[in-house]
């Protein structure tokens, strides 16, 4: 009511069943228990609007707001229209990611009503947008999915993970990190099989033997000459005697 806008029906089905959801699970490493997963939705209080007040006490502090920029691309093709900071949308932090970036969840048509549809957008530590899910149960799941494992929303981005965060991602969730790859670089990982060149039939054309002589032709002047020999030095020595 405060901010005339109705909750999306998946995410308040969520509230009226937990304000709010937070799981931490740890590794052991020498014996000592390291936080490391972290899985959070913003209870109620905490489900606070971005953009709406000042960074300072100052009356002339500058605002999120004024972070506009009029030359920002808007949505073209597959790439969907960027939240904007100004009174254009509203947004509500679901996650702080433990000071990694924000979950959000974003109405992207405030003026002059605010539009009842609703998507999750990614905030990273440069204040730059990145699109996660359409809807919250959707980015309920991949929550879920990646264990909460840090830095796990900057696998939607075009920069990625950190190298530590893939370490972990290698560890305890190796297929989510490497589908990427295997995309992008298949060449290099898959063997590309054509079960029709392997398994073609070949006509074989039969080889005609041709039929060896006994002994070879060389053994056969050799014994030629042999017995011309033989029969010429009898015939020598006959003359002789």
């Amino acid at each position: 009511q405060k901010n005339s806008c109705v909750l999306p029906e998946d995410l308040k089905n969520f509230y009226l069943m937990t304000d709010g959801f937070q799981m931490t699970w740890s590794v052991k490493t020498d014996d000592t228990p390291m936080p490391l997963g972290s899985m959070v939705i913003n209870s109620i209080s905490k489900l606070c609007r971005l953009g709406g007040s000042s960074m300072y006490t100052l009356p002339s502090a500058p605002t999120l707001a004024d972070l506009e920029d009029d030359t920002d691309e808007e949505g073209n093709g597959d790439k969907p229209e960027k939240p904007h900071f100004d009174s254009r949308s509203l947004i509500f932090e679901l996650d702080p990611c433990n000071g990694n970036g924000k979950v959000c969840l974003v109405y992207k048509h405030a003026e002059p009503v605010v539009s009842p549809d609703t998507e999750i957008w990614f905030l990273d530590r440069a204040l730059y947008w990145h699109f996660l899910t359409k809807t919250f149960t959707a980015y309920y799941r991949l929550l879920i999915t990646h264990l909460g494992l840090p830095q796990w929303q900057y696998a939607f981005t075009s920069y990625g993970v950190s190298p530590q965060a893939k370490q972990w991602f290698n560890m305890y969730k190796p297929i989510t990190i490497n589908t990427a790859l295997l995309s992008e670089e298949a060449d290099s990982f898959v063997n590309k099989l054509d079960p029709n060149k392997v398994f073609k039939s070949k006509n074989k054309t039969p080889v005609l033997k041709k039929k060896q002589p006994s002994q070879p032709p060389g053994s056969q002047k050799s014994h030629t000459s042999m017995t011309s020999a033989k029969t010429s030095s009898l015939a020598g020595n006959s003359s002789r005697k």
